[in-house]
């Protein structure tokens, strides 16, 4: 089972243009992202997806620095740029990662592996996941055959841009296997994600809790949030931009 890890990231952003390059830790963070996602078990490479666009020439000579694939193709079409990025490696499954999650869940992506292995589907899902689950920890993994089917069939905008959005709308057109979301995990009050200047202070207060840590476990980073419940108000005010 060849599991490929492609992390869509861009210097544009509406609310903290050039969010993912900004400095984290002794790192930056698309660094924290990248690091992370390389401890997923079974990964056979992780490629950043980046647009065209001038702005992101800076990701891909961050890219070139730092030896991570990059790919450029499409800065609003992202569905075709995650297609466009597999098809060299021909992997049977890719996992969708976005570059404004520094802290994302290695542990928890890497169980997701297994639990495609085991039972094979177009997607593993997670009920409720948007109950349970803090924002910015999460991985999507689907087969490449559902990633090729979502560019032939979604055509709207909204489809385009986030990339599984069209097998959210049609779920009974894909197989899908059953994930429960780990007691630890539960804490959708908890916003460790990158979109703001709030945002951020969160995640500088964390890394600076775990210094040379880029590896912290995520169980350890909501631990932290949940006994400083200080550090946790930071961005607990910002709302998720909508999907139109």
């Amino acid at each position: 089972m060849k599991t490929l890890i492609v992390i869509q990231a861009r210097m544009g952003s509406s609310r903290l243009p050039g969010k993912i390059l900004m400095p984290l830790g002794a790192s930056s963070v698309l660094g924290y992202v990248v690091d992370r996602c390389r401890l997923v078990t079974s990964a056979m490479d992780v490629v950043v997806a980046t647009s065209r666009s001038e702005q992101d020439d800076a990701v891909e000579q961050w890219c070139a620095h730092h030896r991570v694939s990059c790919y450029r193709g499409s800065e609003e079409d992202v569905l075709s740029r995650y297609v466009e990025a597999s098809a060299p490696y021909a992997p049977d499954y890719v996992m969708r990662v976005t570059g404004d999650c520094p802290f994302i869940d290695y542990e928890f992506a890497s169980d997701v592996v297994k639990k495609m292995r085991d039972e094979p589907a177009d997607f593993v899902i997670y009920p409720d996941h948007d109950l349970l689950l803090p924002r910015g920890i999460n991985a999507e993994l689907m087969s490449l055959s559902a990633l090729l089917s979502m560019d032939k069939l979604g055509r709207e905008p909204r489809h385009r841009e986030h990339v599984t959005y069209y097998a959210k709308e049609f779920p009974d057109a894909f197989t899908r296997t059953l994930f429960e979301v780990p007691p630890a995990l539960r804490h959708p009050e908890l916003r460790i994600t990158l979109d703001t200047p709030e945002d951020y202070a969160l995640c500088k207060a964390i890394s600076e809790a775990f210094p040379d840590d880029i590896a912290v476990p995520t169980t350890k980073v909501i631990a932290y949030l949940l006994g400083n419940p200080d550090v946790a108000a930071l961005n607990a005010h910002i709302e998720q931009k909508a999907v139109i």
